[in-house]
């Protein structure tokens, strides 16, 4: 299929390098949600929803495919800067009147110099035309285990997330019968393309709720060598979230390679092959691939108060400029200005909030994997506050607390505040997910930011919580910041829907310092 399955969040050190090592490991370099999207963009699990422009309509949908009698497999070898790195393997099982897709995704990355393997599948139950009715996602990286699952009912998709008692339901509307991505490369089977024509798809992705445009363009014909042999093809050409993705398929529609983010790129394989020489291949570090410049270098970075920043290649259309000049940071000409806060000297309210204003309630609300009205973490919230009333002093113990009991470690899953608290490991993103649901547990209005932070003389993505105290504060759980310090800066703030509008940023940004001080004078 066109496109690839999630690359995905922080980079950490263990928990004892994390005490005793620079601001570097102790920085959770990570692109959070963004980056676990960006790895089911990239490798296809994804589930789509589809209609097509001009005279192709949404009921000549894999017309194609419906004839198919028997399982069929397709392969894929994935290349990072031409090392190779993980594999894909679609299966496709034709069950009395339906079909079952099986994608699998093995992903094998150096994350801040520690290896890290990421497994991903999911199965789809669809009909003849490819529609989907039910699937199952799993992501499996060392301890970590995320499982979700959805079923299509009455133009919606109900997503379940956890097991048992943690089991989790949210429903997200649909605006046509959802196409699973694995069926997106077999549109192309046996139809006929012209250089110039286009196809536009609606994309879905469940981890994510993020929903997208994808025109997919039939750019040029040429010749493309694979594995010694030469192919005739078809290079088909996209743009999504501001990043380019390329496909070549050969003149049966076949698809036989993928380029896209950061240059991964995916060749088609066989069984044999596919699944050797992973074991011992030197791999790149994607955090470090993903990392942001700066000069001149910062002195001190932890200690700072205010810095002034010039930013080059910055999309403005992907960000919401409110959050960019908001709070502590202004923005104008392409100059960031961030200083950091001070704590109010008085609490505007008590704990237990009781007229808690309109604006502050979204913030107090359980989300997607913010699951702050879990047994578990409201027990737990409690338990650390105590009789505490004070929100900033409330708020510190939570900080305290998960910065000293989650493990500093590379977690390559999607993040969950109910599965943090039960595994009490992960990166950045899974630190600021569960001090996020812990202060709203308490009714602490709390939110996820994601943005830069400095780092070993560069700016790493990286994820905190902002607390409503009187007004916002930055707090870190993963460097036990209170408020933090100014070389965060915020880019977004929001769940998982809102991290993917992070992928148009990854590697064009550039970064120098105008000023830096350490002060919090006007």
């Amino acid at each position: 299929m066109l496109s690839g399955k999630k690359v995905l969040d922080c980079a950490a050190a263990t928990h004892s390098r994390f005490m005793i090592s620079s601001r570097r490991t102790q920085i959770i370099d990570c692109l959070g949600g963004a980056l676990v999207a960006l790895w089911l963009v990239m490798i296809g699990l994804l589930i789509y929803k589809t209609h097509f422009q001009k005279s192709i309509q949404s009921d000549e949908i894999v017309t194609e495919t419906v004839a198919l009698k028997e399982t069929e497999r397709n392969w894929m070898e994935i290349y990072l800067k031409d090392a190779k790195v993980g594999y894909s393997m679609t299966r496709i099982d034709p069950v009395g009147e339906d079909f079952i897709i099986w994608e699998e995704v093995v992903l094998n990355l150096s994350l801040m110099g520690q290896p890290s393997v990421m497994r991903t599948n999911i199965r789809s139950l669809v009909d003849r035309r490819f529609r989907l009715k039910r699937f199952t996602l799993g992501v499996e990286s060392g301890i970590v285990r995320f499982h979700m699952s959805g079923t299509v009912e009455d133009g919606q998709v109900l997503i379940e997330t956890g097991r048992g008692n943690r089991k989790k339901t949210r429903a997200i509307p649909l605006k046509g019968p959802p196409v699973t991505g694995g069926a997106i490369s077999l549109f192309f089977r046996g139809r006929p393309l012209n250089v110039g024509e286009s196809f536009s798809f609606l994309m879905f992705d469940p981890s994510t709720m993020a929903q997208k445009s994808m025109v997919i363009t039939v750019a040029a014909r040429e010749s493309v060598v694979i594995n010694r042999i030469r192919y005739k093809t078809f290079r088909l050409e996209t743009e999504m979230w501001g990043q380019k993705l390329t496909f070549w398929v050969d003149e049966s529609g076949e698809m036989l390679k993928e380029k896209g983010f950061l240059g991964l790129t995916l060749m088609r394989s066989n069984a044999s092959t596919a699944t050797r020489d992973l074991e011992g291949e030197e791999s790149f570090d994607f955090y470090e691939m993903a990392s942001v410049p700066v000069k001149p270098k910062l002195q001190e970075a932890e200690r700072l108060t205010c810095l002034k920043l010039k930013i080059e290649g910055l999309d403005r259309g992907a960000l919401d400029a409110e959050v960019l000049n908001s709070g502590r940071q202004r923005f104008s000409d392409n100059i960031i200005q961030i200083r950091q806060e001070n704590l109010p000297l008085r609490p505007e309210y008590l704990l237990p909030w009781t007229d808690v204003p309109e604006s502050m309630r979204p913030y107090l609300q359980p989300e997607f994997n913010i699951e702050s009205d879990d047994p578990a973490i409201v027990e737990q919230a409690r338990r650390i506050v105590g009789l505490t009333r004070d929100p900033a002093a409330a708020a510190r113990k939570l900080l305290a607390w998960v910065y000293s009991h989650i493990e500093k470690m590379p977690v390559l899953s999607i993040p969950s505040a109910a599965e943090v608290l039960k595994t009490r490991s992960g990166d950045c993103n899974e630190h600021a997910v569960l001090l996020t649901a812990l202060l709203r547990a308490i009714g602490i209005p709390a939110r996820e930011c994601i943005g830069l932070v400095y780092a070993n003389d560069r700016f790493f993505y990286h994820a905190w919580t902002e607390a409503y105290l009187g007004r916002w504060i930055s707090m870190d759980a993963t460097l036990n910041q209170m408020p933090t310090d100014a070389t965060h800066l915020k880019l977004i703030q929001g769940g998982l829907e809102r991290q993917t509008d992070i992928i148009p940023l990854i590697g064009k940004l550039k970064l120098s310092a105008a000023d830096c001080r350490n002060d919090t004078t006007d």
